[in-house]
């Protein structure tokens, strides 16, 4: 990659980070008019972009399966702070329910979302989309022991009135999702790391020193792509929750339930890992996509429970987890169908459409219950 290249790159990846952060101090605790609204809208896809162009130079540093982890992580924990921001700043039953639908919404927009497109992506361009289904498997099976844990059990509890947990009963599941979370890290990242790794080398990269293998960013510039993510990310979160009342106001127009407002706001978190997945698998790194995918969901579920279970020390009123019945109906026909996809290890265009489906079902059915 020549040096004017990387000046040009690295030059509006700086500015739209900052613009993005400033504009988020300016407008956070506001009620910004329509034309502010538009430069944040604005701001936040610039954010977005800016997010998935750091997220790959760290990847490309720290290698992978650290670089989806480290996206995935990133998102998450700033997603759970933005949960918790509006539990406090909120009250009553505007908060009962709303750690389990933002969590449920992030997993059925991951596990079919972004992993529909990607497959779709991966298998129109190179005629099959493979992985490594052990790897993919492991993520998979990990997702759903949280889901069910965490989303489902809630609703058949008898020991709290409703789909709520005891504090006990949270305290479990809190220990529990951290335990199975920590786990998976560790299978990903040491025990297992070959499991998740592209089966196929895609695309073609830089090589300037000729030995084969693309040139990573220096450390440097990793630790500059890295705060930056995080500063993207930041701005990317915090605008979409400066977006929500202008969301809210357009949902309630048309006449959708107010749910749908948390479906619109887990889509903006999610893009960076979106584009990010799609471009991987693009690049026949199907393998990526689905790291990213996947952990997505378990970072959701596996450090959102445990952060809630915290706040709710301090925090008033119910705190709702179980999942209604058509939610668990979405649920179950995810999970079948994803193992589905995931057990041959490669898939066609049709098992990304299939898991499309599902999601266009569950915004559906959340729009017109």
């Amino acid at each position: 990659m020549s040096s004017d290249v990387v000046r040009g790159r690295f030059s509006w990846t700086l500015l739209v980070p900052l613009a993005a952060l400033v504009g988020l101090v300016a407008t956070w605790g506001r009620k910004p008019g329509d034309l502010v609204l538009a430069l944040v809208a604005l701001l936040l896809i610039g954010a977005v972009l800016a997010a998935v162009h750091h997220a790959e130079v760290v990847a490309h540093r720290v290698g992978e399966p650290f670089g989806s982890l480290v996206l995935a992580v990133a998102v998450t924990i700033i997603e759970v702070a933005l949960i918790v921001t509006l539990m406090v700043t909120a009250t009553g039953q505007e908060t009962a329910g709303l750690a389990r639908d933002t969590v449920f919404a992030a997993v059925m927009i991951s596990v079919n979302g972004i992993v529909g497109l990607s497959l779709v992506v991966g298998a129109l361009r190179h005629q099959f989309a493979v992985f490594n289904p052990e790897g993919a498997g492991s993520a998979l099976a990990t997702v759903v022991t949280l889901a069910t844990l965490t989303l489902v059990v809630p609703t058949f509890t008898t020991s709290a009135s409703g789909p709520e947990f005891t504090s006990g009963q949270l305290t479990f599941a809190a220990v529990a999702s951290l335990a199975l979370y920590g786990m998976f890290v560790f299978t990903q990242t040491v025990r297992h790391r070959d499991f998740f790794l592209p089966v196929e080398a895609g695309g073609s990269l830089p090589d300037e020193d000729d030995d084969g293998h693309a040139d990573p960013p220096s450390g440097p510039q990793a630790l500059t792509s890295l705060a930056l993510l995080l500063g993207a990310l930041v701005a990317v979160v915090g605008l979409a929750k400066v977006e929500s009342p202008a969301i809210e106001s357009a949902v309630a127009a048309v006449g959708f339930p107010h749910a749908v407002v948390g479906v619109v706001i887990a889509l903006l978190v999610l893009l960076p890992e979106s584009i990010a997945a799609v471009r991987a698998a693009a690049r026949q790194h199907v393998q990526i996509s689905l790291n990213l995918a996947y952990g997505s969901a378990m970072a959701s579920i596996g450090l959102t429970i445990p952060t809630i279970a915290v706040a709710s020390i301090w925090l008033d009123g119910p705190l709702e987890l179980g999942l209604g019945t058509t939610e668990m109906v979405l649920l179950l026909l995810s999970v079948i169908v994803a193992v589905l996809t995931v057990v041959p290890g490669r898939a066609k265009p049709l098992a990304g459409g299939i898991h499309l489906a599902i999601l266009a079902s569950f915004i559906y059915f959340t729009i017109a219950p």
